[in-house]
């Protein structure tokens, strides 16, 4: 089951070493031991751009992982790899599944927020406005509360709410 690394460089061998070292004096099960694996051969198959491999490993963790903390995790960097091949709606399900089991996850918000910034850009370059505004109006809404949670992120997003006049909160 380990995957191969092929990129091995000083940190990712030395995250891998603790990480193995960690595993086998941590007093969990070997489920979640076989999810924690299967998470870190995801996370190193998508560093690599192996999204398909990645993808195999996070459902696999997803089956076994129980702890809900864990699986909001999981379920992101699922969407991650939805949102950076053009699936967004796939990407925003994801998303918003990792919410449900952890709010406070701020680079989901933020994500959601781009996707719809994108749309939003999308329908305004094709004069749907109505279409548009919904879209950025959206955008505003989670990227509100991906600023809340984490005040000092999330630069380019603050200034542009302010810009648009859109950094209270305004009819979503």
């Amino acid at each position: 089951m380990p995957r191969l690394q092929k990129n091995d460089n000083f940190i990712d061998k030395t995250f891998t070493v603790i990480a193995d070292i960690v595993l086998k004096i941590l007093p969990t099960s070997k489920d979640e031991k076989r999810a924690f694996c299967y998470y870190r051969d995801g996370m190193s198959a998508q560093s690599e751009g192996e999204y398909a491999e990645a993808l195999e490993n996070y459902y696999e963790a997803l089956i076994l992982e129980e702890d809900p903390y864990d699986r909001s995790y999981i379920l992101y960097n699922i969407g991650l790899i939805y949102a950076s091949n053009g699936e967004h709606i796939k990407a925003l399900e994801y998303y918003h599944q990792a919410l449900e089991l952890n709010f406070k996850l701020p680079q989901a918000l933020n994500n959601i927020a781009v996707i719809y910034h994108y749309q939003g850009i999308k329908a305004a370059n094709q004069q749907q406005s109505k279409i548009s505004k919904s879209m950025f109006n959206k955008a505003a809404k989670y990227w509100r509360q991906a600023i809340y949670l984490a005040p000092n992120n999330y630069i380019e997003a603050q200034n542009w709410l302010k810009t648009t006049g859109r950094i209270y909160n305004i009819s979503d």
